[in-house]
C-alpha cells in the first residue's frame, strides 16, 4: 500500500474514534475509560456510589406482592383512575422482582398521594340514559402482540362500570 499511497507507519494502534486499544502477545484490550468518565459527569454522578451489577432484578416475595396488589386490585371498586396500572403489575404476581415490586409501591405512593379520591354519584331526576363505550387496540403489548381491550358503562352523568382485559388470542386481523 505504501507504493500506492502516501502513508506513515505509526506502530500498533493505541487509540481509534474514542477507544484505547492495548495489543499484548496474548490478545487485544479494548476500553472506554475516558468515555464513561464523560458519561458519568454528564449524569452528574461524579462521586456517587458504585454498582456492582448494571440491572438488579431479583424476585420477591410472591405472597407479600399478591397481597399487595389483590389489596389494590379491591381498592380499584371506588378508584377507577388506577385500574389499568393495577390490572398490569397483576400479570405478574406468579414470579414478581424487584422491577414490578417498584411498581406496585408506586402505585401505593400514588394512593397515599390521593386518599381522599373517591367516586361520586349525582342525583340523576327523570331518566338516566344508559351509555356503554368499548374499543381495543391492535396487538398493543409489544410482549406477547395481544390486544387490551376497555369498557365504560354510564349511568346519566356517572361512571357505574368499568373493564380493562388483556385478549386472550392474537388477532390477525380486524
Amino acid at each position: 500500500m505504501n507504493a500506492t499511497f502516501q502513508m506513515s507507519d505509526l506502530g500498533p494502534l493505541s487509540f481509534y474514534l474514542g477507544i484505547e486499544v492495548h495489543q499484548e502477545d496474548s490478545g487485544i484490550t479494548f476500553r472506554q475509560t475516558d468515555y464513561a468518565k464523560r458519561v458519568v459527569e454528564l449524569a452528574g454522578l461524579n462521586d456517587c456510589n458504585p454498582a456492582l451489577t448494571p440491572m438488579e432484578e431479583w424476585e420477591v416475595d410472591a405472597t407479600q406482592n399478591r397481597r399487595l396488589v389483590g389489596s389494590l386490585r379491591y381498592l380499584t371498586h371506588t378508584r377507577p383512575d388506577f385500574a389499568f396500572s393495577v390490572g398490569y403489575v397483576s400479570r405478574f404476581m406468579q414470579r414478581p422482582t424487584t422491577k414490578h415490586q417498584q411498581a406496585v409501591k408506586r402505585i401505593i405512593r400514588y394512593v397515599a398521594g390521593t386518599l381522599d379520591h373517591d367516586l361520586y354519584y349525582p342525583w340523576c331526576p327523570g331518566k338516566a340514559q344508559f351509555i356503554g363505550y368499548t374499543d381495543s387496540d391492535h396487538a398493543g403489548d409489544i410482549d406477547t402482540s395481544k390486544s387490551m381491550s376497555g369498557i365504560l358503562f354510564f349511568l346519566g352523568k356517572c361512571l357505574i362500570s368499568w373493564q380493562s382485559v388483556k385478549q386472550q388470542v392474537v388477532a390477525l386481523s380486524s
